[in-house]
């Protein structure tokens, strides 16, 4: 479902957009909703924040690992038939 949502701008602020919109080849409203939608995308969500939580509490551990080559060579071994390390 879609909503209406009404801005009240002064004439130059009106202007300012109308030209901008222009520039861009587009309507005010698209630059409008582009403009809100790429400002909302600057802010994390809730869900996003519960993310970095888990991450952050996942680096907390310590977990033995090998060097990145010993890692590789063990991946590539899984993926090549006969090729044991």
């Amino acid at each position: 479902m879609s909503k209406r949502l009404q801005v009240i701008l002064s004439d130059e602020e009106m202007r300012d957009l109308q030209k901008i919109a222009r520039q861009q080849k587009t309507t005010v409203a698209d630059w409008v909703r582009r403009a809100l939608l790429s400002e909302k995308n600057r802010h994390p969500t809730k869900e996003a924040d519960k993310k970095i939580q888990v991450v952050r509490a996942a680096v907390r551990n310590s977990f033995p690992a090998a060097e990145i080559d010993v890692m590789l060579a063990e991946i590539d071994a899984g993926y090549l038939p006969g090729h044991d390390l």
